[in-house]
């Protein structure tokens, strides 16, 4: 039977990450310990300046041997210190530097691959054919050109603004004027009595 809930993650701290952990973990642990030394010589700071004014000379003198001592582990302390945050950010930026690498061969991979796909001469045919393709059109715009007059050219060029602006190309202006009447054509019938009437006048003479 599976496990129900799931495969368990892979933890992603490396050991670079737990190395870092336990510096800054000695460095803290250095810090308290600064801390209470420090608190540690101002106490006894303050009993040798007790013990003087009550005239005990040998036992402040000796409490001084003693802070001074003290003074000279907060310097070794501090230096400890200082050495455990230079190698955190050793390593911190070792790790940087590390995802910048891994960053740098997935990109030469990815770039391998793409040059696989396209080779140098693939690139040199399809440059080929683009440039073909431009001398092909660049001909029969010169031939098309060579075939209409400056006049044309301005024609075309003047509908295609008005084209592209929406506007209708300018048509000439239709006169206001009213047209005369054309006269309807006679019918048959009136020729007819038309071409009678002068032979009638004639016999009646």
């Amino acid at each position: 039977m599976g496990n129900i809930f799931g495969k368990k993650k892979r933890s992603r701290v490396t050991e670079q990450d737990r190395a870092v952990l336990q510096l800054k973990q000695q460095r803290d642990k250095l810090k308290q310990y600064q801390k209470k030394i420090a608190l540690q010589m101002e106490k006894e700071r303050q009993l040798a300046k007790q013990l003087l004014k009550d005239g005990k000379k040998e036992k402040a003198l000796l409490l001084l041997k003693k802070k001074r001592f003290q003074e000279q582990l907060l310097d070794k302390t501090e230096n400890q210190i200082s050495n455990l945050e230079h190698m955190v950010q050793d390593i911190e930026f070792a790790q940087i530097e590390m995802k910048v690498i891994e960053g740098l061969k997935v990109g030469n991979d990815c770039l391998k691959k793409m040059h696989e796909v396209l080779s140098i001469e693939e690139v040199e045919r399809i440059m080929d054919e683009t440039h073909d393709a431009i001398e092909y059109q660049k001909q029969i715009d010169d031939i098309l050109a060579g075939s209409l007059t400056q006049e044309d050219e301005d024609a075309v060029l003047a509908e295609l603004e008005a084209i592209t602006k929406g506007d209708d190309v300018e048509l000439p202006e239709v006169p206001n004027e009213q047209l005369p009447e054309v006269p309807e054509e006679k019918s048959e019938r009136e020729k007819e009595t038309v071409k009678k009437k002068p032979e009638r006048e004639l016999l009646a003479v």
